[in-house]
């Protein structure tokens, strides 16, 4: 019996002493309202790069629904990983938003990082917008382990985008 007790006590600790395991990766990003003589909001694409810059996950895409050949026009995304998706992806893609603040959380338990291995990788947000610009912003970050969230500022498309793992 003792024994038994002994073991269970080790195991619980063990359990208790193992690092936490991240489960949520956060994104937030600026859409800007720009002053054009014509304004659409933009299509934008949110999507893991690995360390040699393939397509690791597509996490979300924003579009008119029925527009898909322009979906293109998000060049880095499409040449990545759009190109070979199967529309439409559901849990993936939804309408373009208005200009604002934008709050996103990807669970790690579903989805397209439930099964993505813990390790460095880049957060890679794109913006094109029809009769506009074109923009695209790489976050690093660290899947696997929570940490102090990142901030890369975009230039016209996009204001900043931070990146936390939780």
């Amino acid at each position: 019996m003792k024994r038994s007790i002994s073991f269970l006590t080790f195991a619980a600790g063990a359990a208790s002493a193992a690092p936490a395991l991240a489960t949520d990766l956060n994104v937030a990003f600026e859409v800007p309202k720009l002053s054009v003589a014509e304004y659409h909001a933009p299509y934008v694409s949110v999507w893991i790069e690995n360390p040699d810059a393939s397509a690791a996950a597509t996490l979300s895409i924003w579009f008119k629904p029925n527009h898909e050949k322009w979906l293109k026009d998000m060049r880095q995304w499409w040449r990545k990983a759009g190109r070979t998706m199967t529309w439409q992806a559901d849990g993936v893609t939804g309408a373009t938003r208005a200009p604002g603040p934008q709050k996103v959380v990807f669970s790690g338990a579903k989805g397209a990082l439930k099964d993505l291995k813990p390790g460095q990788y880049t957060l890679v947000v794109e913006a094109a917008r029809e009769a506009g610009g074109h923009e695209s912003v790489r976050v690093p970050f660290t899947w696997g382990k929570p940490g102090k969230p990142v901030t890369v500022k975009g230039a016209t498309e996009l204001g900043a985008v931070t990146v936390s793992v939780k």
